[in-house]
């Protein structure tokens, strides 16, 4: 693992740290089979697969938004998939408002 990774009150900080399975299963607070089971259904990708799997900031962000939605709305994985979609889609309609200088 790397050093420069440090988990403060449940924040990642530092960028440059990756995870393995084990260790990023527990920086999310789920057993390792929940996080293989998001990869599975297509909800998480680990942006370093070879030799292992490897997670970063984004993915750890990422599973508290999914755990958020299925706790907040009582949802199902493939719900939360859609929601994600949506939610997706939505900021990057908000990053092209902004870029057009059409958002405050």
């Amino acid at each position: 693992m790397n050093t420069a990774l440090i988990i403060h009150d449940g924040d990642w900080l530092g960028e440059a740290a990756w995870l393995a399975l084990d260790d990023f299963a527990r920086a999310c607070g789920v057993e390792v089979g929940y996080v293989t089971l998001l990869v599975d259904e297509g909800l998480l990708t680990p942006p370093r697969a070879e030799p292992q799997w490897r997670f970063g900031g984004e993915e750890l962000a990422r599973v508290r938004r999914i755990r958020r939605l299925q706790r907040d709305f009582e949802a199902s994985l493939p719900s939360v998939a859609v929601m994600l979609d949506l939610l997706d889609e939505l900021e990057r309609l908000r990053s092209a408002l902004q870029r057009a200088g059409l958002e405050p």
